[in-house]
Formats: structure tokens, sequence, C-alpha cells
């Protein structure tokens, strides 16, 4: 099996998320005779988030790629961002440290295609909703991707940010959140939703999304899975 490598830190819960289904479910899918070699490499949260909101993207892929050299010099063969706002530099990365790094973007999108969706809603951090490269690969591939209107595109940065980055899961907020999918599928007719922020898992799942939850970390985890050769 390939070691594996992920950069994380961005945030927390989403990073204890990986490593814990990581391990449990190949310690499973082998009938608990193998766990993964896995390494973590932990950014400062502040600092990258930083880097982000002020549009310093030239720093953040320079910070990224450092942590994904160290990732790659501790022998990972498999390496990955675990966070999709992160994949706002994925291409500098991978020019700067010339590691093809497993993209969440492009593993939403396959299972998008697998699916044949032709019309998806995003929910994630105001960078994912608002910019392109959680967007690129699903318009490329001719579905289109609807997000929701700017004040609850606010909204649903806040609570990201202030509370599931924080590990904290509200009923009210799950109520906010159905309702703006509701209206997206109402209004626009989504046929499925990506959770476009590896924390958004902790609040939606299949059970009580309005519509497909596709979530980013699962279909993620499953492609990592697979390249690590289980």
């Amino acid at each position: 099996m390939k070691k594996i490598g992920l950069v994380g830190g961005t945030g927390p819960e989403s990073t204890l998320m990986y490593y814990k289904e990581l391990n449990g479910r190949i310690d499973k899918m082998t009938g608990g005779s193998q766990m993964p070699d896995l390494a973590i490499e932990s950014v400062n949260f502040r600092r990258a988030w930083d880097y982000v909101s002020g549009g310093k993207y030239d720093l953040l892929a320079d910070y990224l790629s450092e942590k994904v050299g160290c990732l790659k010099a501790g022998g990972a063969e498999i390496i990955a961002l675990t966070a999709a706002t992160m994949h706002i530099v994925y291409d500098e990365i991978v020019q700067k440290t010339k590691v093809p790094l497993v993209s969440i973007p492009k593993s939403v999108c396959e299972e998008i295609q697998k699916k044949a969706y032709k019309k998806v809603g995003l929910l994630g951090t105001i960078f994912t909703m608002e910019q392109d490269y959680m967007k690129k690969d699903l318009l490329e591939a001719d579905i289109e991707v609807v997000i929701p209107e700017k004040s609850e595109r606010e909204l649903v940065a806040k609570r990201i940010f202030e509370e599931l980055e924080l590990g904290i899961v509200k009923e009210s907020t799950l109520k906010e959140f159905t309702c703006i999918i509701e209206k997206m599928k109402k209004e626009h007719g989504i046929q499925a939703l990506i959770l476009g922020c590896t924390e958004l898992p902790l609040l939606l799942n299949k059970n009580n999304c309005p519509v497909d939850c596709l979530d980013s970390v699962e279909i993620h985890l499953q492609k990592l899975i697979e390249l690590a050769g289980v």
C-alpha cells in the first residue's frame, strides 16, 4: 500500500475526520490486517486563512508547497490537501512541487459525471462559492453549477468560519442551510448539492439534505483509498 500524505489543519476538524476515516476504513477493508502509513503536515490555519482572505495567493502557494515538499521528502506517494478552499492555488502548488495532488474538485466532478447530473448546487466558503476552482472541471464537463444569492452566501460562510471550523454544530444552522438548499431546488432545479467545504459534513448528510448530498470529503476519501492501492 502506498503511503498517504495530507496537508491538514485547514481546519483541524476536517483533518481529524480524514485521519480517522482513512485508518478505520482501510483497517475494515483489509479485514483488520492493515492500516495506512499516513503523514500529516498541519498548517497554521490562521496564517493560511489570512493569505486566502487577503488575496495573498502567492504566499499561500509557497506555504502549502513547503508542506507538500515535506510530505514528499518523507516518502508520501499519494498527497492531498484536506480543504477545498486551499485548492484556490492547486495549479500553482502542482507547478512548484511537481506533485500530482489528488484534487477534491476533480474527484467530485468525476462522481457527478458517473451519476449523470447536469445541474448541481454548491455550498462552501465564500471563496469556494464565488471563485472558479471548484466549478472549473464541472463547467468544462457541461454541468451547471448554482450558488446561493449573495446574502445567503455570506450567511453560509459565516456559519462555516464561526461554527463548523470550530466543531460547533447547531440545529438552528441546519435549518438555515436547509432553507437555502430548498430554495435552490425550487428556483433553479438543482439535482444534487456539493458540500464544497470539508467541514460541511459535520452538519449536512444524505439523511437531512433536501437533495442528493455529494459529500466532497467522502468522495475524496474513496479516491485516496483507491489510489493507495487498498
